[in-house]
């Protein structure tokens, strides 16, 4: 018996496929996990530095692996073609986090540029971005400190905002709580929101949203 159950028909299910979520497994764990693959593509979350370099050399060569995000992809890689979302982030601190939304979408087949650097404080930032935003079917928006950002977008694009509040800040701001509260109290109706740090949800938040938006509920071209 194994001290795991990957969900392998979860992507067939939901349209999302299971992730491999590394923090709090340890290493020789995640090295079972991928054994127990068969080949089949993994998008692993959370995996630390420190875990991948505990890995065997010949299943670290086989991981696409991503410091900023701290994901990587295990098994055949493949051409993101689908048009996906648009990502949007506060701040230069707030990319890993967008990164984790960009990698996970990338995994799944969706193209999902980030913008980078737009948050509130200099809002000629976001004015000077706005009408690429626009052009998105769904945005996912990634910011700390107050969350400014999620209520502003929400008030300007027609498209959805599913608002990712990060652990970005400090003080009264410190973990994401201020971020969160101020996605789930936002006035601009129409906005959702995931826990705090998690790009993947909100990523597959979009894709399920992007699915049901396309010709027969399949990914757009």
């Amino acid at each position: 018996m194994t001290d795991f159950v990957i969900d392998w028909e979860r992507e067939r299910r939901t349209g999302v496929a299971e992730a491999l979520l590394c923090a709090g497994k340890t290493a020789a764990q995640i090295g079972a996990i991928l054994t127990s693959a068969g080949g089949r593509r993994l998008l692993l979350t959370r995996l630390s530095e420190e875990k991948l370099a505990a890995l065997p050399a010949a299943m670290r060569g086989a991981l696409d692996y991503d410091p900023l995000s701290s994901t990587a992809f295990f098994g055949d890689s493949i051409v993101p073609d689908s048009v996906g979302p648009g990502i949007v982030c506060a701040g230069t601190s707030d990319l890993t986090v967008a990164r984790e939304a960009a990698r996970s979408l990338a995994f799944a087949g969706y193209r999902a540029p980030v913008i980078a650097d737009v948050g509130v404080a200099g809002l000629w930032r976001l004015m000077q971005r706005l009408e690429e935003i626009r052009g998105f079917a769904v945005v996912i928006a990634v910011a700390g400190m107050e969350g400014a950002l999620f209520s502003v977008l929400a008030g300007l694009v027609d498209a959805p905002v599913i608002a990712v509040p990060s652990s970005v800040g400090y003080g009264v701001a410190a973990g994401g709580r201020a971020a969160l509260h101020g996605a789930l109290a936002s006035c601009a109706p129409g906005l959702v929101t995931v826990n705090i740090d998690n790009g993947f949800g909100g990523a597959c938040a979009a894709i399920r949203m992007l699915r049901r938006m396309a010709p027969g509920g399949a990914p757009s071209g």
